[in-house]
C-alpha cells in the first residue's frame, strides 16, 4: 500500500507541476487567444483516472486472464510426484521470501517458459510450461520458480502497472492537448470538435504510446537482472545460471503480451529494436550472474 499511496502522490504531484508549466509556457493563452476552450485542469484529472484505471483493471483481473490466454491449469490436488514437488518447492520459497503461498499452475506449452502475475504479492499466480518441466533438471526449475518467486516478493507485477499508469497518464493527456490545439489553432474549428481533433488524438495517442512503452521496457530490463539474483539465492548461482544457458539453447516461446515482462525470457530483438524488450539479451544476465558468482567467493 505504502509504494502505490507513494507513485499516485508522485503522479499527482507531476501533473500539478505540468499543469502549472503549460500555464507559465503560455499554452493556456495561446489557446485562449485562439477561441480554445480546453479545460487543462479537468484533463489533468480525465487523464489520470483514464490513465491509472485501465492499468490497475489490468492488474486485478491479471490471473485470470493468464489462466484463459496460456491454459494454464492451478493445481488443487497434486496429481504425481512432479506437482507434488513442485508445489513443495514453492512452498518452501514462499517461507523464505515471507509471502502468501501462491497459486501453482502448468500450462500446456512443449516450449521452456515460467511466468508470474497478481494484483498483489499476497494473491498472485506462478505458472511454469510442461517443456520447462520435461527438458530442466529439478535444480534448474527450482532457479527458474525462485527468479518468478523474486519477482512476486519484490511487488514487480503492482511497481510496473503503477509506472504503467503514469505513463498512460501522461500519453492520454498530450495526445488530446495535440488534437486540441490542431483542431482549434490550426484548422480554426470552433464548433465543437472535428474529424481534424479525433484523427490527430488517435494517431498521436498511437505514436506516443509506443514511445512511451521505451520507458515501461526498460524498467522491466531492470528488474530481471534482480528476479534473476532472487532466483540464484533460493536456488544457487549454478543453478540459475545454467537455467538461463538452457533457455539460450533454444529461444522461449513468446507469452502474450500482458505476461511476457514477467516471463523467464523471450525472444531477443535485434538492433534498435531492443528498446522495446521486456528482458535483457539472456547472455548479459548470464555475464552478470557469473560475475556476481565470483565475488561472492
Amino acid at each position: 500500500m505504502q509504494r502505490i499511496f507513494l507513485f499516485l502522490v508522485t503522479n499527482i504531484a507531476i501533473m500539478v507541476i505540468l499543469s502549472i508549466t503549460l500555464r507559465i509556457l503560455g499554452v493556456e493563452s495561446l489557446l485562449a487567444q485562439n477561441g480554445s476552450d480546453l479545460n487543462i485542469n479537468a484533463l489533468v484529472i480525465f487523464s489520470g483516472l483514464f490513465g491509472f484505471g485501465g492499468a490497475f483493471i489490468s492488474l486485478a483481473i491479471s490471473k485470470w486472464m493468464a489462466k484463459r490466454m496460456t491454459g494454464a491449469k492451478v493445481i488443487d490436488q497434486p496429481t504425481n510426484n512432479v506437482e507434488k514437488w513442485l508445489i513443495e518447492t514453492v512452498e518452501k520459497q514462499a517461507g523464505i521470501v515471507g509471502i502468501k503461498m501462491p497459486e501453482v499452475a502448468i500450462f500446456p506449452s512443449p516450449q521452456m517458459n515460467a511466468f508470474a502475475t497478481g494484483a498483489s504479492k499476497n494473491n498472485a499466480l506462478v505458472a511454469v510450461s510442461q517443456g520447462l518441466l520435461d527438458n530442466m533438471n529439478k535444480g534448474e526449475v527450482e532457479a527458474v520458480v525462485g527468479h518468478e518467486m523474486s519477482h512476486v516478493a519484490n511487488g514487480d507485477m503492482v511497481t510496473l502497472t503503477l509506472i504503467q499508469g503514469v505513463v498512460n497518464t501522461f500519453v492520454i493527456f498530450f495526445s488530446r492537448v495535440i488534437g486540441h490545439l490542431v483542431d482549434r489553432v490550426i484548422l480554426k474549428n470552433q464548433r465543437g470538435y472535428g474529424i481534424g481533433y479525433f484523427v490527430t488524438t488517435i494517431f498521436a495517442q498511437i505514436v506516443l504510446s509506443i514511445l512511451a512503452s521505451v520507458v515501461v521496457m526498460y524498467f522491466s530490463r531492470k528488474r530481471e537482472y534482480v528476479a534473476d539474483t532472487g532466483g540464484a539465492d533460493l536456488a544457487g548461482h549454478e543453478n540459475m545460471i545454467n537455467a538461463l544457458k538452457r533457455l539460450a539453447q533454444k529461444e522461449p516461446e513468446a507469452l502474450p503480451e500482458q505476461l511476457a515482462a514477467f516471463g523467464i525470457g523471450e525472444k531477443p530483438k535485434a538492433g534498435w529494436r531492443q528498446l522495446w524488450s521486456s528482458h535483457p539479451p539472456l547472455e548479459l544476465r548470464i555475464e552478470a550472474l557469473e560475475k556476481r558468482a565470483n565475488n561472492s567467493k
